[in-house]
């Protein structure tokens, strides 16, 4: 699940980046010119079109209104509310409650202790195919 989400962040921050540098386009600004008007340095909004820095929310506020576009449209939400980049991924197959169980668990170990069950863990599967 945490994959899931990891993935779909990302494919949201590459949607954004896409969108920030299309929009700054019409303007004929360059990155700098956007980023000072935003507050934040050329190179954190560079990144931002790169598609490897997600805005904050406040940031992102100021970047819709600075090169006027609809939050909606940034976010690359649908009329219905739904966003397309959403719709692009991949649906994830249903974790069952067991595993969902397991990956809580595992998530509160810290290195040692996870170390420790992948060990046990390959030793399970590698035993089980005999």
């Amino acid at each position: 699940m945490k994959k899931h989400g990891a993935r779909t962040k990302k494919t949201l921050t590459v949607h954004l980046g896409e969108t920030l540098r299309a929009a700054r386009a019409q303007t004929a600004w360059t990155q700098a010119d956007v980023a000072e008007r935003v507050g934040v340095a050329t190179e954190v909004y560079g990144r931002m079109e790169r598609g490897q820095l997600t805005p904050s929310v406040p940031n992102l506020r100021k970047l819709c209104a600075v090169l006027r576009m609809d939050a909606g449209e940034a976010l690359g939400l649908d009329s219905t509310g739904t966003a397309a980049w959403l719709k692009e991924s991949a649906p994830e197959a249903a974790e069952s409650p067991r595993m969902r169980r397991l990956l809580r668990t595992l998530r509160r170990m810290d290195d040692k202790k996870l170390a420790a069950m992948s060990v046990m863990a390959r030793t399970l599967v590698s035993a089980g195919d005999e």
